[in-house]
């Protein structure tokens, strides 16, 4: 009698330590999830971000907001404010994520994963469309895992019939 007092008592811990469906299919993207401040670089020159990864709607997306600010330059004495937002969804169909992106310019991606690397580090987005730029052109979000807090981006482009070149690097930590 005693043991089955005990199992009663120590069911409901092992239920919650086990991890919800919804949280084991967002494990890859966990440790994004916060605010993150970095430095970066790139064809518009050096700047800082400020970016925030979130859950959404029940765990049924993640949410993000970026923020980059170049500062003012003899080629652009004015400087440079950079902004998109995205969502980050799973379909259940395709079973895969996509990543539509929308920024400031009025540019929309739509990323498909390409990847995740097998000790789940690097994840690779590329485009399955791109409103607003000519046919032709494609886009590639890399993401890695450098450490518990740090996070580096690799965002790459590639003309009509030609391959991938950098845009820009960022390297982020977390914040909280």
């Amino acid at each position: 009698m005693i043991y089955f007092i005990a199992f009663l008592l120590l069911v409901p811990q092992f239920s919650q330590a086990q991890m919800s469906r919804t949280d084991s299919l967002w494990l890859p993207f966990s440790p994004f999830i916060g605010t993150w401040s970095g430095t970066g670089e790139g064809v518009d020159g050096k700047g800082t971000y400020e970016r925030n990864y979130q859950f959404a709607l029940n765990k049924k997306y993640i949410q993000l907001k970026n923020k980059t600010v170049y500062p003012p330059t003899k080629e652009n004495p004015k400087g440079y404010v950079h902004e998109d937002f995205g969502v980050i969804s799973y379909d259940k169909v395709r079973k895969t994520f996509v990543f539509r992106q929308f920024h400031i310019e009025g540019f929309v991606n739509q990323y498909i994963l390409e990847s995740i690397s097998p000790d789940g580090k690097t994840i690779v987005f590329v485009t399955e469309a791109i409103e607003n730029i000519p046919k032709g052109w494609r886009c590639r979000e890399t993401y890695t895992v450098n450490e518990a807090k740090e996070i580096s981006e690799a965002f790459d482009m590639a003309e009509p019939g030609k391959e991938f070149e950098p845009y820009t690097k960022a390297s982020f930590k977390k914040m909280k």
